[in-house]
């Protein structure tokens, strides 16, 4: 084999190499920090759909809501106010809801974190979708599951009933 060809073959090695080592650094900074989270518009506010997404396989809402009114100020008589932490790490904890929506995922910047293996960065959100508050999985690894079904399309969450994210659960009360 030629000096030149060897020296070719320890080129691209090289390469091959720090391509490796770049790809290993964005995989690790993407577990540890998230990737960015994108604002909705004021707009779409309400809805429980990212503005611009396809729809994807079975992403439609759900056929027996109507269409999607914006919340104004504090959330109604008839719905849930907190969110009560019934199992895992924060057991007993409440949270007092508003009408804005609540990120739940292992990520600094969520408005409920909860710190376990199970739990994506950004893994869920819960948001009052006109008189109801509902919950969307954001494609999260484990999933997110409401009465021990898992959530695949925005669904409306009843007063009462478990959410499972990871190894916590938490019941929406008054």
């Amino acid at each position: 084999m030629s000096e030149l060809t060897l020296l070719v073959l320890r080129f691209g090695f090289l390469a091959l190499l720090w391509v490796f080592v770049f790809a290993v650094v964005y995989a690790l900074r993407t577990d540890l920090f998230g990737q960015r989270v994108r604002r909705m518009p004021t707009e779409n506010a309400a809805s429980p759909f990212p503005a611009g997404a396809p729809a994807s396989a079975g992403a439609t809402a759900p056929k027996s809501q109507p269409s999607p009114k914006p919340a104004a100020g504090p959330a109604t008589v008839d719905t849930a106010k907190r969110l009560v932490i019934t199992s895992g790490a924060k057991e007993g904890l409440e949270l007092e809801l508003t009408a804005e929506p609540l990120t739940i995922g292992r990520s600094g910047e969520s408005g409920f974190i909860i710190r376990d293996d199970y739990t994506s960065t950004h893994h869920a959100r819960l948001m009052l979708w006109g008189e109801e508050w509902v919950i969307q999985d954001l494609d999260s690894t484990n999933g997110t599951f409401l009465d021990d079904v898992r959530v695949t399309v925005p669904t409306p969450v009843p007063l009462n009933t478990p959410i499972r994210i990871g190894t916590t659960s938490f019941e929406l009360r008054r």
